[in-house]
């Protein structure tokens, strides 16, 4: 009864975002779940009670669409003035929240793509190396747990420092059964796969995206910092091919507005980078309704 009621709550929410899909699925599953606990088996007066207080289908779908304005509006970018000239939406992105969380992401994604890395790399070899003898079944169901337990990590990080709408609910949990169907389950579904990729991905693209952000700022940085330290002193802080050479006094303002330009550059192009990266970890994380739903005649 539940999975006909779970398929039921996803074609009323067919064309929603994938995200606000697994959190209703999830919630709604884990409510049915919990009450029918308590219905004596076959009675169905019992079963109808407790879908009746949730509600059919279509009305939680419609509260859980109506919710979601809501959402969209708090993780939409403040608007900018109507007014506002090109040279001003230009430079606006030093003002724009967003475009610092962008910029954090991108200098914290080397840090989680490490650790991504060296829980794939140790963990899944560990796991299929050890099959034979029995441990690597625990080994792997420690891995995928871990797997998901990061998914959901990773999109609210993204979500919050991105402003792309990601699940807050954990995927459907694992089947009833012993272990090894378990780990099978979990083994079979594709979207796992996805995510461990994404782990993988993750370690390549954060030197990447640390080293864009490294360099971009270093620059900018030099720009405004090396016309004000070359006042104090009269040796020639730029030393090239065994030459040293001096900023002359005319040159030091337009240094220090290249510097800037390219701070305001640098934002730009950390929020077109966090952008094209929110939507890429919501295609490899999100799961969706038919990436794990199963027939009752497979349970």
């Amino acid at each position: 009864m539940i999975e006909q009621y779970l398929q039921a709550l996803a074609a009323a929410l067919a064309g929603a975002d994938p995200a606000l899909v697994q959190d209703a699925l999830y919630d709604a599953e884990e409510y049915l779940r919990a009450e029918l606990a308590y219905c004596p088996e076959g009675d169905e007066a019992c079963l109808a009670a407790v879908l009746e207080r949730y509600g059919t289908p279509e009305e939680v779908a419609a509260a859980y669409l109506e919710t979601e304005v809501t959402v969209a509006r708090a993780l939409q970018a403040p608007p900018r003035p109507e007014s506002a000239n090109a040279v001003g939406r230009f430079f606006g992105v030093v003002a724009d929240p967003r475009s610092y969380g962008a910029f954090f992401y991108l200098v914290l994604s080397l840090v989680t793509g490490i650790v991504y890395f060296t829980l794939v790399a140790s963990l899944l070899p560990t796991g299929l190396g050890l099959l034979p003898i029995g441990v690597g079944v625990l080994v792997l169901l420690l891995f995928f747990g871990m797997v998901r337990a990061i998914s959901l990590a990773e999109g609210r990080l993204v979500e919050t420092m991105l402003g792309v709408r990601m699940p807050r609910r954990p995927r459907p949990g694992m089947p009833e059964g012993d272990i090894p169907s378990r780990v099978k389950q979990w083994f079979t579904d594709w979207r796992t796969w996805t995510s461990i990729l994404y782990m993988i991905l993750q370690l390549p693209l954060g030197i990447i995206y640390f080293t864009i952000v490294t360099v971009a700022v270093t620059l900018s940085a030099t720009g405004v910092i090396y016309p004000i330290a070359q006042l104090f002193t009269d040796y020639p802080l730029l030393q090239w091919g065994g030459y040293g050479y001096l900023l002359e006094p005319w040159a030091a303002p337009l240094v220090m507005a290249a510097g800037v330009l390219g701070f305001v550059l640098t934002l730009h192009l950390c929020r077109g980078i966090g952008a094209l990266h929110a939507v890429y970890a919501k295609a490899m994380l999100v799961g969706r309704f038919a990436d794990t739903t199963r027939s009752a005649d497979d349970r």
